[in-house]
């Protein structure tokens, strides 16, 4: 049996996590998203303080205190969500830290632009809601410095029977809740356009962070579908 999902437009993506940004703590909870993985995904962007960082997707920002104390006040936070909502509380995380280097952007992230070049970016449990992600990427990647780290961080299907055996109660409650694709395979993206390769995975496979530098010219030959998509796009 094959299953297919259906990719939301982005307004749709956008109301849904408008209504749910009160809830980001329980959905981490509901999803057992393992203690210490935004931390973990953070330190492998191997930032240094007075850097560059932005992340795609920064909902809430429940990642930023782990990028803060990387980057020092010195360095600088770049976030870009489609969500109203989402970005109304991280703005509100930053005013009550008393965060002055975090800029936050409503916007799509295929087309936002950073006003500086950028040592890592970082996909916040946010790949698989993208449906034009490899266009994302693509983006991504031409704003990074060569050498710059890009980090995954998400969930996935466990490999094997069990996977096999949850991946239609995954794809409705996905429908139901965060709109991730989970028939993607992010991990194979980065890894044909990013050069040191790695991943690790969490709680039997159903966690994972993911991550690469850019090369020195980036290969975007590799990326599926980039050129097109970004062609249609303009």
């Amino acid at each position: 049996m094959s299953h297919q999902w259906a990719d939301c437009e982005s307004t749709f993506i956008a109301a849904r996590y408008d209504r749910i940004a009160g809830m980001i703590g329980f959905i981490d909870w509901l999803f057992f998203v393992p203690r210490h993985f935004r931390a973990h995904a953070a330190k492998r962007l191997a930032l240094r303080p007075g850097q560059r960082v932005l992340e795609i997707g920064c909902g809430t920002g429940r990642n930023f205190p782990y990028l803060r104390a990387a980057v020092g006040a010195q360095g600088q936070i770049y976030g870009v969500d489609l969500s109203a909502g989402m970005l109304a509380k991280a703005r509100a995380l930053c005013e009550q830290q008393r965060w002055t280097n975090v800029e936050l952007a409503q916007e799509d992230a295929a087309e936002y632009i950073a006003p500086e070049p950028l040592d890592a970016v970082l996909f916040g449990l946010s790949y698989n809601t993208m449906p034009h992600h490899l266009v994302v990427l693509h983006q991504a990647l031409k704003q990074l410095r060569p050498g710059g780290r890009i980090v995954i961080m998400d969930g996935k299907v466990p490999s094997g029977v069990g996977g096999k055996f949850i991946l239609p109660f995954g794809l409705w409650l996905m429908r139901h809740t965060m709109l991730g694709n989970p028939l993607i395979k992010p991990w194979q993206d980065l890894a044909a356009v990013a050069d040191d390769f790695e991943m690790e995975q969490f709680l039997f496979g159903s966690w994972y962070v993911c991550w690469g530098t850019k090369p020195a010219r980036a290969q975007m030959d590799a990326l599926p579908y980039a050129t097109e998509q970004l062609i249609a796009a303009e």
